[in-house]
């Protein structure tokens, strides 16, 4: 094994071919740098109140709709059980048109798809419903 540390061959003087890299690498981690520090101070949000999260107890009235919807995706309307949407919006349909307009009060499962509860308050939505809450169970306090 040998190893080439110089020549006296006068190559000394050629021109080296290859870029150093170093420089631009150094460059390009002082430029991110920069960037990330400077980023926070640029991209100022614009100051808002976000809401508190309040539980509060459901006061139910014998007028406010309950729409129960199980983990199989079958909708309940006050303990009957509706074939599809179209059913559910024939019902809020009728309702949403009484002076005050009562509440629709979702109950669903805790295992049921988040597609079938946006169909109901899609439903409820182009039935001209104002007000759609969803019932939930309180959490332990212990």
């Amino acid at each position: 094994m040998s190893m080439s540390v110089g020549s006296d061959d006068g190559e000394e003087d050629a021109v080296m071919s290859e870029i150093n890299t170093t420089p631009l690498v150094d460059i390009m981690l002082v430029l991110l740098i920069i960037f990330l520090i400077t980023s926070p101070v640029v991209l100022k949000l614009q100051k808002i109140s976000l809401p508190n999260e309040i539980n509060q107890v459901v006061k139910t009235k014998p007028e406010d709709v309950n729409i129960v919807v199980n983990k199989d995706g079958d909708m309940y309307w006050n303990q009957k059980r509706l074939a599809n949407t179209d059913e559910l919006f024939e019902f809020l349909k009728k309702e949403s048109v009484k002076l005050p307009q009562p509440e629709v009060h979702v109950r669903g499962d805790q295992e049921t798809r988040y597609e079938f509860i946006g169909k109901v308050v899609y439903t409820a939505q182009r039935a001209g419903v104002q007000k759609v809450g969803f019932i939930t169970e309180p959490p332990d306090k212990g």
